[in-house]
């Protein structure tokens, strides 16, 4: 359940993150999505950590998958840059992470 919590909270973060990018670019409506979104992550979050997954773990997974997708979709949904840099950027977060991970006493 927890891992279920924290990829909600994940994505939640990421919508809210767009959200800000097209709110500053067009409708002020957008202001709505990202305040639901960052309450939403937060709270998602905070459960997490309630249900006991250790801080550094889920905090980690959330920020760096957060960064990653983000990266990516924006390219997808606003049309800016990706470069190779950039992707090799991601898969040191996605190799940091899994160090992280790995690394972690259960």
């Amino acid at each position: 359940m927890q891992w279920i919590l924290l990829a909600v909270a994940i994505l939640a973060e990421v919508g809210a993150t767009l959200s800000l990018r097209a709110a500053t670019g067009g409708s002020r409506r957008w202001y709505i999505a990202v305040v639901a979104g960052y309450l939403a992550a937060f709270s998602l979050l905070a459960v997490v950590l309630a249900l006991g997954m250790p801080l550094g773990i889920a905090y980690g997974l959330w920020a760096a998958a957060g960064v990653a997708l983000t990266a990516v979709l924006s390219r997808v949904i606003f049309k800016e840059p990706f470069t190779w840099v950039m992707g090799l950027g991601v898969a040191l977060i996605v190799g940091g992470v899994l160090l992280v991970e790995t690394g972690a006493a259960h």
